[in-house]
């Protein structure tokens, strides 16, 4: 499966046109500025703004020159900023709202050079979802509530319940996470993670939120002005220094690894990836579990030899593929090869002279800090 977006839409003051091919799985991050187009790219794939272009979902054609599938026959579920459920209806009134949906959509265009119709897109039917999906996203003992009874994050986790019970071919999630203080959005998240995890509904998700595109996202499309400036797997795109993206405070690459091994007595984890294994403090998980973690550029340092006597406690051979300019003309960037994982540092160009930093050079990098994200 996969999602072709070829948009040019123009009104007062904005542009956006967008040239996109996206993953048909996983969670794909438009991230950006506020004003920079993600919110109007996603009302565009819906339909509830109509741009010039064409839109085609694992074949199937929803827009082109001679075809506009409307909103409400797009097998799709929207998420928005506020939960907007039905305040006289409860969160099973909610529920069934969903699944009422989808029994009446009406059928969907076949995919190019495909025949039959229909809404057979991969997924079971919406009501033998809905124990799962319950279960997923821990509502099971909030079905007689009403919403004005709901915390922010209980009512959110009820409306995303609500647009996966209508059987959608894609997520849209418009900053799902933002009407939520810290609290709220910490409770969330953990289920957002699940149903990446569980599900195989691609999600096109927007935010301008750091913490959650590093946590939750697979792919990111990074928008500037109305434009993509940077698309592909989140891994990559991060690790690039010809135009490094900043989720937040800083240039950093994230990396997934599993849980190898637990250090009780420091209260300290393991965590191996392709390039080796980093020390972390350990967030509880078991031996074995898939965790991410992020390296910001600020904590890693260069040496020409291994450190014995020193306070940092990741210290791994590395090789040098780049070094770029930072934005200050006194600092570079310098992405390093951890086996196939990439890690981006940041140093003085006097530093990087100093220790003679080339690509190919064999150093080993220091890492002083990871985080656990997830």
């Amino acid at each position: 499966m996969s999602i072709a977006v070829r948009f040019r839409h123009a009104y007062p003051g904005f542009a956006l046109d967008v040239d996109l091919d996206l993953p048909g799985r996983g969670v794909t991050a438009l991230f950006g500025h506020s004003g920079s187009g993600k919110t109007t790219l996603l009302r565009c794939i819906a339909g509830l703004e109509r741009a010039t272009g064409r839109l085609s979902i694992d074949g199937a054609v929803w827009q082109d020159d001679d075809t506009f599938v409307p909103t409400h026959r797009r097998p799709i579920g929207y998420v928005f900023q506020e939960a907007s459920l039905f305040p006289h209806l409860s969160v099973q009134g909610n529920l069934d709202f969903g699944m009422k949906r989808a029994q009446r959509a009406p059928s969907f265009p076949a995919r190019e050079g495909g025949a039959g119709g229909g809404r057979d897109n991969g997924c079971r039917p919406a009501g033998a979802d809905f124990q799962h999906i319950i279960e997923l996203l821990g509502i099971g003992t909030l079905l007689d509530r009403k919403p004005d009874r709901l915390s922010g994050g209980e009512r959110q986790r009820v409306a995303i319940a609500r647009a996966l019970l209508t059987a959608p071919r894609l997520l849209l999630m418009d900053e799902p996470l933002a009407a939520l203080d810290l609290a709220r959005k910490n409770e969330i998240l953990p289920y957002l993670e699940r149903l990446h995890d569980e599900l195989e509904i691609p999600v096109l998700y927007v935010s301008h939120a750091p913490d959650e595109v590093a946590r939750l996202a697979d792919h990111i499309v990074v928008m500037e002005g109305g434009r993509e400036v940077a698309q592909g797997p989140l891994i990559d795109v991060l690790s690039r220094l010809d135009l490094p993206i900043r989720l937040g405070e800083d240039t950093g690459v994230v990396l997934d690894g599993t849980v190898v091994e637990r250090d009780e007595n420091w209260q300290l984890a393991r965590i191996g990836f392709s390039g080796g294994t980093v020390w972390v403090r350990d967030g509880g998980h078991a031996l074995g579990h898939p965790v991410r973690v992020r390296i910001l550029a600020r904590d890693v340092s260069i040496a020409r030899e291994p450190q014995h006597d020193s306070s940092i406690l990741n210290c791994l051979p590395a090789e040098v593929a780049e070094i770029a300019d930072d934005a200050h003309p006194a600092l570079a960037l310098v992405k390093l090869m951890l086996g196939k994982s990439a890690v981006v540092a940041r140093l003085t160009h006097r530093s990087a002279c100093g220790l003679g930093l080339k690509p190919g050079a064999q150093v080993y990098a220091q890492i002083k800090a990871v985080a656990l994200i997830g």
